[in-house]
This record gives structure tokens, C-alpha cells and sequence, in this order.
């Protein structure tokens, strides 16, 4: 059995803890929706946790997949989540939390949208090229980046270009974003995964070409 970084069981076997994030992220994300979509929003915290147990992932990181999207999105504080499912758990969400000059959510006034989306993508990008960042936030992250980039590739074949008009920056911006991941994070923790990601966002790209021959009039939605 491997050691994991916390010094806890870093088995992959899922448990009841497991069972009960599933429970408590459909909970949280029970009003919601994908950007531009009737599909429930908690597909894609399940498919996160999905591309963490196959990453090899243990059962704390794939509770992490399941739940990194609550403190930014559900209004859950760090604490409410260390007292369920431990401190490794949430420590891995507050990771993975965007913020705006360091704060999370919950301590910032700045509004998180358009006009603040350059900075919390920069903050994301510096705070994951740093060489202390643990490698279950690696992988938390690059299967979020991988289940969101999926997602892209899939809505550009099928509707094209409109894709990009749900999002706070247009189609310059956001290839700019997910290819810095894909290098810092091939950087960062090279493998299946990051190959996949970087294989997904060439793809993206391709699909996105043309648009930036006509310079990307779509700069996104507000």
C-alpha cells in the first residue's frame, strides 16, 4: 500500500466518506447548471473524481474532485469541509480554489467575473507553477482542467464558434489559460494525465483556428 504525502491511507478503495461527498456535492450543487446548458452542474465534479481514481488517485483525493468547486461556487468554508472529511481533503479544495489578491471567496469584495477573470487565472497559474505545490493538487487540478477542457472540445464540435460566448473571456483568453496549464502542469507532474490534457487542448485549438483569423471578435460575456 502506498504512502500518502499526509501520512494517511492512501488506498483508492471507496468507502462510506466517499458515498457521503457524493451525497453532499449533489446537495450543493443541486440548483445548478454547465455554462450555457441544462446538463446538472454536479456532472462535472463527478467526472473530476472520476479522472482522479483512474489518475490513481486514493479516496480523500477523489473526494477533493468531488467537492473542489463548493467553496467557490457553494459558499462552503474551508472549515465546514475539514470537519467532514478531514484536513487533507480540504486542504486540496482550498487549493484549488480560485482567488483575488490571495483571499478566497468568502473574504473578498472583488466581483468574480469578467472583470477580474485575467487576475484569478494568473493567481491559479502562479500559484500552481510553484515547486511546493503537493501532487494531489496537481491532480485535482489537472483532472479539473481535463473534465472542463473535454468539455470545451466537445461543445466546439458540436455548435462551433458559439461555444466561447457563455464565458467571461473569449477564445484568445481562454486558450492562453489552458495552454499555460497544460505546460505547467506537464512541468509540474508529467504523465497519462497531463499528456491527455495537453492532447485535449491542441484540439482545442485546432477546433478554434479560424477564429482567431478574424481576431477573435467575441471577447466573452459579462
Amino acid at each position: 500500500m502506498a504512502a500518502d504525502p499526509d501520512g494517511a491511507d492512501a488506498s483508492s478503495v471507496l468507502g462510506p466518506r466517499f458515498a457521503s461527498a457524493v451525497e453532499w456535492a449533489i446537495e450543493l450543487h443541486r440548483d445548478q447548471t454547465r455554462k450555457g446548458s441544462e446538463i446538472p452542474y454536479v456532472a462535472h465534479p463527478l467526472e473530476v473524481a472520476a479522472i482522479v481514481l483512474h489518475d490513481g488517485g486514493s479516496e480523500a483525493e477523489a473526494i477533493a474532485g468531488l467537492l473542489h468547486d463548493v467553496i467557490e461556487d457553494a459558499g462552503v468554508k474551508p472549515k465546514q469541509i475539514r470537519r467532514r472529511y478531514g484536513r487533507k481533503v480540504s486542504r486540496i479544495v482550498k487549493a484549488c480554489t480560485e482567488t483575488i489578491d490571495g483571499k478566497l471567496p468568502s473574504k473578498s469584495k472583488a466581483p468574480r467575473d469578467a472583470s477580474t477573470w485575467r487576475l484569478r487565472k494568473q493567481e491559479a497559474l502562479d500559484h500552481l507553477r510553484d515547486p511546493a505545490v503537493p501532487v494531489p493538487v496537481l491532480r485535482v487540478k489537472g483532472a479539473d482542467s481535463l473534465a472542463n477542457a473535454r468539455g470545451i472540445v466537445a461543445d466546439l464540435r458540436r455548435q462551433g464558434p458559439e461555444t466561447w460566448q457563455r464565458f467571461h473571456a473569449g477564445a484568445i483568453d481562454q486558450l492562453w489559460y489552458y495552454r499555460s496549464l497544460t505546460v505547467i502542469l506537464g512541468a509540474q507532474r508529467p504523465g497519462p494525465l497531463s499528456d491527455e490534457l495537453r492532447a485535449t487542448v491542441t484540439e482545442m485549438e485546432q477546433l478554434s483556428r479560424w477564429w482567431f483569423d478574424v481576431g477573435d471578435p467575441q471577447p466573452g460575456s459579462s
